[in-house]
């Protein structure tokens, strides 16, 4: 009988270390973001924003509806996420809702664990080439695992981003986390980025994040290029991506690529991203854009 509840806790412990990727700092990322290693906090535009730095938001001029849904093999995660951005207006904002819903299965004992989070994002310029911006969000934890407490409340971000007058390099950082509610899912951390785009069709980035949940100060850094292929009127392009990203806590790296089709209605991505060291772990993720009225950017885009 003593077998049983040695075999649970023997799962539990091992289900705590597969989930250890699984938290909100990744599982509000989108497909542009994966597909380039993380690497987007320095020109974090759109729905981006809402993860990675919501001073991005103000980078362009346009209104825009982004759904999406992801999957994540090592825990069996379903990732959905659904925002709504404009930054034609004075104080620029996303409302985003997103969901993580997982159930690992380990020696026969299937679990469940899922997050719900919604909030606001708004950025303010506060010259061409500066801007801060801050995220509010709710959030509810629920799971039946052991020693997991669900949690639920209020949190926040704060973040900065600057580019230069020549727009070929766009710098972000961001705190994450930082007021309210304290939970393991929702750790708090810092992370920067920079953009350098030397053409209009290429830029190449780089990232890092630290945790700064008591003792744990793993980083987790990453880095991928995007060229943007486009058609001889202009009307359509095609973002190939590419990227690479390494967990220190982990002991994981991860490569990663993507693919996308734009047009002035809308616009698809899609990536995908695969362990090369450690445990097993795949990720396949979508989203689907759609655009409202548009006005020149601030800055160069790179999509």
């Amino acid at each position: 009988m003593r077998l049983v509840p040695a075999s649970a806790i023997l799962a539990t412990a091992l289900l705590g270390s597969a989930h250890a990727e699984g938290d909100a700092l990744v599982d509000m990322l989108g497909p542009r973001e994966i597909a380039v290693g993380e690497a987007m906090r320095g020109e974090a535009t759109g729905a981006t924003s809402v993860a990675l730095n919501p001073a991005g938001v103000t980078l362009n001029h346009e209104l825009v509806f982004e759904g999406g849904y992801g999957y994540r093999a090592a825990d069996g995660a379903s990732l959905i996420g659904a925002s709504a951005c404009d930054s034609t207006a004075t104080l620029p904002g996303c409302f985003y809702y997103e969901y993580a819903g997982s159930n690992p299965d380990l020696g026969g004992m299937t679990l469940h664990r899922s997050t719900h989070i919604g909030g606001l994002a708004l950025g303010y310029p506060v010259t061409p080439n500066l801007s801060f911006g801050t995220t509010v969000k709710y959030f509810h934890f629920d799971s039946d695992v052991m020693n997991e407490p669900k949690a639920s409340g209020f949190t926040d971000d704060i973040g900065a981003n600057y580019t230069t007058d020549s727009r070929e390099l766009s710098i972000g950082v961001a705190g994450y986390n930082l007021l309210g509610t304290e939970s393991v899912e929702f750790p708090r951390a810092a992370g920067g980025g920079i953009v350098f785009q030397p053409m209009p069709e290429l830029s190449a980035s780089f990232d890092a994040r630290w945790k700064l949940l008591g003792n744990d100060h793993t980083a987790r850094y990453g880095g991928g290029a995007q060229y943007f292929l486009s058609t001889s009127h202009g009307q359509t392009g095609f973002p190939i991506r590419a990227g690479v990203l390494h967990d220190n806590g982990l002991a994981m790296t991860y490569v990663s690529a993507g693919l996308g089709i734009a047009t002035q209605g809308y616009s698809i991505d899609v990536a995908g991203r695969t362990s090369v060291s450690g445990p097993s772990d795949k990720m396949i993720i979508a989203s689907m854009r759609f655009y409202g009225p548009r006005q020149p950017a601030t800055t160069a885009p790179t999509e």
